[in-house]
């Protein structure tokens, strides 16, 4: 299996992509296509063991930048990364892309040049978030901020398609994120795609899901429009980095607790595994003709190894031609 890698993607780019791929090569046994200008990638894979290894580079000599318009820059910007990548994977050179860079230049680069599954309007970033229970599918993630009801239907359709195929669902609990449970709660929009979902046979539609049902894993699909995605996303990493901070501080703090803490330091890495967002490597982007990854922009080696993973797992379950089928069938 080849996976192309964005070795410029990132804040801690090309460091952690680099290290993320040499770890991710070495546990998976996957070749990676490192992604970006020859020179600095080549300088940067001298810093590590590769004996065994196959991490051939790709010269791509442009970067997206963070701050750059995302289709206009991936249009400007032909032999960036994340372009180059993208045609790596179009062309069957690599099965799957991984980028942790600019996440709206990733989602343009893949539909002008992955191009979407025939039904599919827009695509969406779908990712595992922790529950009491284990972890659900959340989608959209944050690649489409402006929705319309049907786009929402096409979320809950495609998560439900991946859930059964990639979890082994035989039928997963589709759920609208919302704030009440009734039907009349939520905006607008919330309440069109509430009705379309009602009406869709083919999904196990349980209704509307406040956040502390969703957190409990009371569904195994939750749907919402990019831009409360991405918001829930992020407060939630926010307020799982706080928690376990100010935990951290407070066993620190004095030393009548810091021998009962030596005790509790198993309990606590588990806790803090299930919380951190490295251990779920990316997002995947479901709807395209091809499997394009999206990690973190801040992703450590381990993020990386783990998006790598992700992308992995994508390819032997088939998971594009499994969403192909399923699409055309409805």
């Amino acid at each position: 299996m080849r996976i192309a890698l964005d070795a410029m993607g990132g804040d801690l780019a090309p460091q952690s992509p680099v290290a993320g791929a040499v770890e991710a090569a070495r546990a998976y046994g996957v070749e990676i296509l490192l992604v970006g200008p020859e020179e600095v990638v080549r300088e940067e894979v001298a810093r590590h063991d590769t004996s065994g290894l196959s991490l051939p580079i790709v010269h791509a000599p442009e970067v997206i930048a963070m701050d750059e318009h995302a289709a206009q820059a991936v249009r400007r910007k032909g032999d960036s990364s994340i372009v180059v990548g993208m045609r790596l994977v179009r062309d069957g050179q690599a099965q799957a892309f991984v980028s942790a860079g600019h996440s709206g230049a990733i989602m343009a680069a893949a539909t002008l040049i992955l191009g979407r599954l025939p039904g599919v309007e827009r695509p969406a970033l779908a990712t595992p978030f922790p529950s009491r229970k284990g972890f659900f599918l959340f989608l959209d993630a944050g690649a489409n901020t402006d929705c319309r009801p049907e786009y929402l239907l096409q979320f809950a359709r495609m998560g439900a398609i991946y859930a059964g195929k990639v979890y082994g669902l035989a039928r997963p609990r589709v759920a609208l994120l919302s704030n009440g449970e009734e039907e009349s709660k939520g905006d607008r929009l919330v309440r069109e795609a509430h009705a379309l979902l009602r009406q869709a046979s083919d999904l196990n539609f349980l209704g509307n899901i406040e956040p502390k049902d969703m957190l409990a894993g009371a569904a195994d699909v939750v749907v919402a429009d990019g831009f409360v995605g991405n918001l829930v996303m992020k407060s939630a990493e926010a307020v799982a980095e706080m928690l376990l901070g100010t935990l951290r501080q407070e066993l620190a703090r004095s030393p009548l607790t810091r021998l009962p803490a030596l005790f509790l330091i198993p309990a606590f890495r588990r806790v803090r595994a299930r919380l951190d967002y490295s251990e779920y490597g990316g997002a995947l982007l479901l709807g395209l003709r091809g499997i394009a990854i999206t990690a973190h922009g801040r992703s450590n080696p381990r993020a990386i190894r783990n998006a790598i993973r992700v992308a992995r797992e994508a390819v032997l379950q088939q998971a594009v031609e499994a969403m192909a089928g399923a699409l055309r069938n409805l």
